[in-house]
């Protein structure tokens, strides 16, 4: 339990999973916590002579299912494996926190939906504007904004980011501000400085400055990017190498709705039971990059009709050219079922649809090209539009980022 306790002092907000033998096992608070969202047995067991400990665990070969339960349920959850083979060992086993999960740093294909995008979102209030990052870990995006506190909120409400993270003392202005509709987490006030921002940004990229991004005046925003990266690495996740590209959001470049609007429009779910929405009927796509390239370009509506009118012409040269499209929705599903995703709609069922269907092929490549007829901010398939500096290349893994949680 010396143990235990020594490592539970490190993580203290969190449910430490603490591998025994072939159990991971939880303790006193975590047990409870764990008893309820699992629905597993709490049991007591004697703590010296006087005392009894909580005790709640599951086999080590179901952690992928009870840890989607906790992190679904709003929970941090600290993993706590063996670093030692225990029949090489004499004594006490050496132990450590191997990864550590919250709903907007998740990696595990248990717990993400292909479908969707899971952002992890964080909010620095200066002194004139607010400035917002949002990066899914899983993809390797990672966009950043500034502006005023209704401009953020419709960010916010756009987005839908799974976590939510700002420094410590600006909670209650967060909670006035925005409400209490996001998982939040609050951080110590040094991490929120253009200085640390700057640095830890710099070294991750390998560059000398953010020029080259396009978003080198951006400071809140840059603040707040910084605090995600910072966050990253505080939550045992070092590897990220994936995230290459930083991506400003121009307020003029698209047409902006609330929650409000976008749920009366039916964009994203239908008002009526068992009603359809928009997107429930445009969405045609074939891999898992062109659903979450539709579903942003619906929530994210062009304003500037240069652009809006290439992307019609797109749609034109998929609908004409059946050849074409055809030949993409095959090597887009082929592609997709190969990768362990099973298209909605198989390409033999697909005789040239709209554009949910052309973006949806163009969707599966790797982010190596533009689409057809698309200037150069869209040419990443998930990022789409809503960057105005061109994707790296390699920004979105599609299914592949649904690799185990250790290995990202």
């Amino acid at each position: 339990m010396q143990q235990h306790k020594a490592i539970k002092t490190r993580y203290p907000d969190a449910v430490l999973l603490f591998r025994v033998g072939d159990f991971y096992e939880t303790f006193n608070e975590d047990a409870v916590i764990a008893s309820k969202v699992l629905g597993i047995v709490l049991t007591k067991r004697a703590n010296g002579s006087a005392s009894f400990v909580d005790l709640a665990g599951f086999p080590h070969h179901s952690l992928d299912t009870y840890l989607h339960k906790l992190v679904k349920a709003g929970h941090r959850v600290a993993v706590c494996d063996q670093l030692e083979d225990p029949k090489m060992v004499k004594g006490i086993v050496k132990r450590g926190v191997t990864e550590m999960v919250t709903p907007g740093v998740a990696v595990n294909d248990k717990i993400l939906e292909n479908s969707q995008n899971n952002f992890l979102a964080a909010v620095h209030f200066g002194n004139n504007v607010t400035g917002v990052a949002f990066l899914d870990i899983s993809t390797g995006e990672f966009y950043i904004a500034q502006g005023s506190l209704e401009y953020i909120d419709k960010l916010l409400q756009s987005f839908r980011p799974a976590e939510v993270i700002f420094a410590r003392q600006q909670q209650k202005h967060f909670r006035q501000t925005f409400g209490s509709r996001f998982y939040t987490y609050n951080l110590d006030e040094w991490i929120f400085t253009s200085t640390y921002a700057r640095e830890i940004l710099l070294k991750h990229f390998e560059t000398h400055n953010l020029k080259g991004f396009g978003v080198e005046e951006m400071n809140e925003a840059i603040i707040a990017a910084g605090a995600t990266m910072h966050y990253l690495k505080d939550t045992e996740h070092p590897n990220l190498q994936h995230i290459t590209s930083l991506q400003r959001i121009d307020q003029d470049d698209f047409l902006w709705m609330d929650r409000f609007t976008i749920r009366n429009l039916e964009l994203l779910q239908s008002t009526v039971e068992q009603g359809k929405s928009l997107i429930g009927t445009l969405d045609h796509t074939l891999t898992p990059m062109g659903a979450r390239l539709l579903k942003r370009q619906i929530i994210f509506p062009l304003r500037d009709i240069t652009k809006i009118n290439e992307r019609l012409d797109a749609v034109e040269t998929l609908i004409r050219e059946t050849e074409l499209t055809h030949k993409l929705q095959t090597t887009s599903a082929t592609w997709a079922i190969s990768s362990g995703w099973s298209p909605k709609y198989p390409p033999q069922d697909q005789p040239a649809r709209s554009d949910a269907t052309g973006q949806g092929a163009e969707g599966s490549g790797r982010c190596s090209r533009p689409a057809v007829g698309q200037p150069g901010p869209v040419a990443s398939p998930d990022t789409g539009t809503t960057g105005s500096l061109p994707p790296h290349p390699g920004q979105d893994t599609g299914p592949n980022r649904r690799q185990p949680a250790r290995t990202c």
